[in-house]
């Protein structure tokens, strides 16, 4: 583990009520991952999120901090990706609903057997989920798995944002032009679109505790169409040019 290079990304908005707790919970990774920086990408909260932030980072000098440059969750994690010094990164919700111990369990498999990406997936039987919303399950698992069938694929979470990468393999998938939480079906399918290596692992997930969400199902339903027709037609334009490359 003492090897191990890792950036752990946490966007933030609006979490004064709950980002001590995330603290105190992610800065016990250090003892497992001695070459860890965590980065806060706080994407204009009108709270006090920044400052309680900006207090840790002073005491902690591998936990940072950056004010988003554009508002909004893909360019939230864009700055991350542009901002991490390590190896590996690891996108991480602010609201705990994602377990630190399969952060662990992925860097072991990303590590071991040198992958471009680890998916976790929810809905597995190998996985755990505690008060997951009935009709967000429900939306979830229909779009999900309409997903998975156009791209004739195993995976059956692409919107789920708690994933692994390894650094270099983000930076050839940027720019991001997902704005919203799109942002994390993007990214998987531009992983899958252009052929990089990636393992799927069950994961467990609980429903935050403390706050309220932020993902509206209604504002972001056009969203979600947008990225996936987007990350169709840049699957066609890849494919197209690599069989007229090898003509």
């Amino acid at each position: 583990m003492k090897f191990m290079s890792l950036s752990l990304i946490i966007p933030v908005y609006n979490e004064e009520n709950q980002v001590t707790k995330t603290i105190k919970s992610i800065i016990k990774l250090k003892k497992k991952i001695r070459n860890i920086e965590i980065i806060f990408i706080n994407d204009f909260s009108t709270d006090n999120t920044f400052n309680i932030i900006k207090k840790f980072s002073k005491k902690f000098k591998y936990l940072k901090v950056y004010n988003n440059k554009k508002r909004g969750l893909g360019s939230a994690v864009e700055m991350g990706i542009l901002n991490s010094r390590k190896k590996y990164l690891c996108i991480f919700m602010a609201d705990m609903s994602d377990d630190t111990n399969d952060v662990i369990k992925y860097y072991n498999e990303v590590n071991k057997n040198d992958l471009d990406a680890v998916f976790g997936t929810r809905f597995n039987s190998k996985s755990k989920i505690i008060d997951y919303p009935k009709i967000k399950f429900l939306l979830n698992r229909l779009f999900n798995n309409f997903v998975r069938l156009i791209y004739f694929s195993k995976y059956n979470d692409f919107t789920n944002a708690f994933k692994m990468y390894k650094v270099k393999t983000l930076k050839k998938l940027l720019p991001i032009v997902s704005e919203n939480f799109n942002v994390f079906l993007e990214l998987p399918l531009k992983i899958i679109g252009r052929k990089y290596n990636f393992k799927i692992v069950p994961i467990s997930w609980r429903n935050r505790k403390i706050g309220k969400s932020k993902f509206k199902i209604k504002e972001l339903s056009s969203m979600y169409i947008f990225t996936l027709l987007y990350c169709l037609l840049e699957r066609f334009l890849l494919n197209k040019n690599l069989k007229k490359n090898k003509l």
